[in-house]
Parts: structure tokens; sequence; C-alpha cells
């Protein structure tokens, strides 16, 4: 089961690549200009590569739920993620950027957490 939890250096890659594009796309010069980022679209293939990430980050977090190791870090992804998501789609567009950047550097520090320690399992 170690290997379960050695797949979190990726999804730290991803939560990062995660912060640049929401960074990008809801950006404080989008915000300034009053731009709708939902209307920008991504393009197909970056929204497909995206999406399919997002279903595999969420199975192996649910997985991690299984692994007494990282039962803790699962766990706590999960929630972040679910308050994150409650509270942005309860806000205005221009708070979604910071929130997003909170719940992204908590996530982040949870996947180094949990690096840290299948390091030190090794």
């Amino acid at each position: 089961m170690l290997t379960l939890i050695l797949f979190a250096p990726l999804f730290l890659i991803f939560e990062v690549w995660q912060l640049v594009l929401s960074e990008r796309y809801l950006g404080i010069k989008q915000i300034a200009r009053g731009a709708d980022p939902r209307s920008l679209g991504l393009g197909e293939l970056t929204a497909f590569i995206w999406s399919m990430q997002l279903i595999g980050y969420w199975l192996w977090m649910m997985m991690l739920l299984a692994v007494p190791i990282g039962r803790i870090h699962g766990m706590s992804l999960l929630i972040v993620t679910m308050i994150g998501y409650s509270l942005r789609r309860g806000n205005a567009l221009k708070w979604v950027l910071v929130i997003l950047t909170f719940e992204g550097a908590i996530r982040v520090g949870l996947l180094l957490s949990l690096c840290g320690m299948a390091w030190r399992r090794l």
C-alpha cells in the first residue's frame, strides 16, 4: 500500500499546476477587467486532461482512506476540498481566487506532509 502513497508527488505537481491555472483564469488582471473567466472557456484538450486528473485525484484521496498510514491525510484532503468547494459556490467571483489560493495552500501542505512521511518510510 506504500505505492499508493508514492503518488503524492504527482498530485503535488498537479496542485501547483492548478494554482497557476486558477491565477491565469481568475487572476487580479481578469478581475480588474471585469472579465468572467467562465466565458473564456478552456481548450477541449486542457479541459479533458484537467477533468480526468480531478477524477483521479478524488479516487486517490478516497483510496487513501483504506491505507492506515495515509488515512488522516486522505480525510483531511477530502474535507478541505469539500469545504473549499462549498465556499466557492456561495461567494462572488472576486473571492473565488482568494478561496482557491488558501484551499490550494492547505492541500499543498498536506501533500508535502504525506510526501515526507512516505520518504521516511522508504
